[in-house]
C-alpha cells in the first residue's frame, strides 16, 4: 500500500534583490570616479575628450551615441566633483540605453559580471526571440548552479547533493538579457558571491583545457584533474545546453572594479566553446556520472512515506533528511523489524537514524545497505512540529499500522 507524504512547512520567501538595494542609485558621495569610468568603459561607452586631469566626456555605445554625454570627474580633487557625479548619475537613471542601467547596477552593488553569448544561425524561419532567450537563460542558470555546487565540495557528479544550499546562494544574483536574446549578463554581488565567480572562472578555463587535450590526443585524463577546478557533470551539461544549436558560444567573467581582480584569476577574455566540443563534453559527463563513488553516511531523518506490498515483510521508506547528508530526501528499503521501528518512531513524533551507502546512481537519492535503524530524541519544538504533522495526517499512520 502507498501512503501520502506529510505536509512540510513552507520555507520563508526571501526578498527579491530588486526589493533590497539593486535599484537604488548610490549617492554621489559614495561613488568612486575611477570605478564609474571603468564601468562605463566595460559597457561600451566611449571617452571623447574632456579637460585632461579634471574630467572626461563619455558617450553611450551605438548609433546616436553622440547626442548624449556624461561629464565624469577623474578624481575628487576638485570642488565640483560631487556636482558632476550627481549630474552623471541622474543622466544614467534617465537614459534609455540598456548599458546605463547595467552601469547603475554595478555602482549600487559592487558585482562581478558573468556574460554569456550564443551565436545562433539565422535560417529561413528564424527562431522567435523569446525561445532563443529561454535557451540562453536555461544554460546560464545551469552554469551558475554548477559553479555554486563547486563552492560546496569538489565532485564529478553532485546529483541531489548540496542542491538546496547552492540554489539558495543564487537568490542574490541579478540577471538581465541583451536585445534579441543572444546575450545575457548576471551580476553577482562581491560580498556574497565572489567565491562563485572565482570558481566559475577557474572551472571554465579548466574545461577548455581538458576539451583541447581530448580533441588533440583522444585522452580523457585532463577531465579527471579538472574536477579540482570545479568541472563536473553539471557544468558539462550546462555547456552542452549553451552550445547546442549554435555556431559557437562564449562565457566571460569580469571582476568588479571596486573589488579588484582576485588572486590567481588574471583578467582574460571570454572562454569560447563550439559545436565541435560537444562530443568531448558528452563523454566527460558520462564519465563523471559513471565514476562518482557512493558515499558511506549516517543519516538522521523524519519518515514522510512508507510503502510495502503486504502487512508483513520488508518495505520502502522515504526520509526527509535532517542531518548526515546534503540531500533533501532519501529512499531506502528496510527489513520487517527495521520497518516496524521506523513506523513506531514516527507515530510518537521521532525521527530515526540509519547507516548506509548513499548511491550515486539515481542522483544520491537512495540509501542502500541500510542498517542500525533507531529512534532519535529531539528537542520539544521539533517533536511538537512532527506530532502536529501526525495529527494532520492520521490516514498515513492508520495505513502504516495495518497488519502490525
Amino acid at each position: 500500500m502507498t501512503h501520502r507524504p506529510l505536509h512540510e512547512p513552507l520555507r520563508a520567501v526571501r526578498p527579491h534583490p530588486d526589493d533590497a538595494h539593486w535599484d537604488r542609485p548610490p549617492e554621489p558621495g559614495q561613488v568612486d570616479p575611477a570605478v564609474l569610468a571603468a564601468l562605463l568603459r566595460r559597457h561600451g561607452w566611449q571617452r571623447r575628450g574632456g579637460a585632461a586631469g579634471r574630467y572626461g566626456r563619455w558617450t553611450p555605445p551605438g548609433p546616436g551615441g553622440g547626442t548624449t554625454s556624461l561629464l565624469v570627474p577623474e578624481s575628487r580633487a576638485f570642488p565640483d566633483s560631487d556636482d558632476l557625479l550627481g549630474e552623471a548619475l541622474v543622466a544614467l537613471a534617465r537614459s534609455g540605453t540598456p548599458s546605463a542601467r547595467e552601469v547603475l547596477v554595478g555602482l549600487a552593488v559592487p558585482s562581478d559580471e558573468i556574460r554569456w553569448w550564443r551565436d545562433v544561425p539565422v535560417g529561413p524561419v528564424p527562431a522567435a526571440p523569446w525561445t532563443v532567450e529561454e535557451q540562453l537563460r536555461t544554460a546560464a542558470r545551469q552554469t551558475l548552479l554548477a559553479a555554486a555546487l563547486a563552492t560546496r565540495a569538489r565532485a564529478g557528479y553532485y546529483g541531489a547533493r548540496y542542491r538546496g544550499s547552492a540554489t539558495a546562494s543564487l537568490e542574490s544574483v541579478l540577471v538581465g538579457a541583451a536585445a534579441g536574446g543572444h546575450g545575457l549578463t548576471a551580476f553577482v554581488p562581491v560580498g556574497s558571491g565572489r567565491a562563485l565567480a572565482v570558481r566559475l572562472h577557474q572551472a571554465l578555463h579548466a574545461a577548455r583545457e581538458a576539451i583541447d587535450f581530448q580533441r588533440a590526443t583522444g585522452g580523457m585524463d585532463a577531465f579527471d584533474g579538472a574536477v579540482g577546478a570545479g568541472v563536473s557533470r553539471e557544468l558539462t551539461e550546462a555547456l552542452i545546453t549553451l552550445v547546442r544549436g549554435t555556431e559557437g558560444a562564449r562565457i566571460a567573467v569580469a571582476w568588479a572594479p571596486a573589488a579588484g581582480v582576485p588572486d590567481d584569476c588574471a583578467a582574460a577574455g571570454p572562454v569560447e566553446f563550439s559545436p565541435g566540443d560537444l562530443p568531448a563534453l558528452r563523454e566527460a559527463g558520462a564519465r563523471y556520472l559513471r565514476e562518482e563513488p557512493s558515499v558511506s553516511v549516517r543519516i538522521t531523518g523524519a519518515v514522510v512515506r512508507m510503502r510495502r506490498s503486504g502487512p508483513r515483510g520488508e518495505g520502502t521508506v522515504r526520509l526527509r533528511v535532517l542531518a548526515g547528508a546534503e540531500v533533501p530526501h532519501v529512499r531506502l528499503t528496510l527489513d520487517e523489524e527495521a520497518y516496524r521501528i521506523a513506523g513506531h518512531a514516527h507515530l510518537v513524533g521521532l525521527p530515526v537514524r540509519v547507516h548506509g551507502r548513499l548511491e550515486s546512481r539515481g542522483g544520491f537519492r537512495r540509501l542502500t545497505e541500510a542498517s542500525g535503524v533507531v529512534p532519535v530524541q529531539v528537542d520539544e519544538a521539533e517533536r511538537d512540529r512532527l506530532m502536529k504533522s501526525l495529527q494532520e495526517n492520521l490516514d498515513f499512520f492508520e495505513g502504516a499500522r495495518g497488519g502490525e
